[in-house]
């Protein structure tokens, strides 16, 4: 999966430097191509990739976290 990310994020990034440097009719096509493809494509499987065995409880901030955050923060300070 990771390969197929870094595939089309390379992808991408040819397609907004081949818009920004070729005198092109379409270089403004695959600027906002490639700037599409980074944030509808590569951002989300990235995200997905790279959160998809994480528990989201260890990273949000409820009542339990607070008091695990506090109890370490009274330790280290004696």
């Amino acid at each position: 999966m990771k390969y197929i990310i870094l595939l089309i994020f390379i992808i991408t990034l040819t397609a907004i430097i081949c818009g920004l440097t070729l005198d092109l009719e379409y270089a403004q096509k695959l600027i906002g191509g490639g700037v599409l493809g980074l944030f509808f494509i590569v951002f989300p499987l990235f995200s997905w990739y790279r959160w998809k065995d994480k528990k989201m409880s260890d990273y949000l901030l409820n009542k339990e976290n607070l008091d695990k955050m506090r109890d370490s923060q009274k330790r280290n300070k004696h």
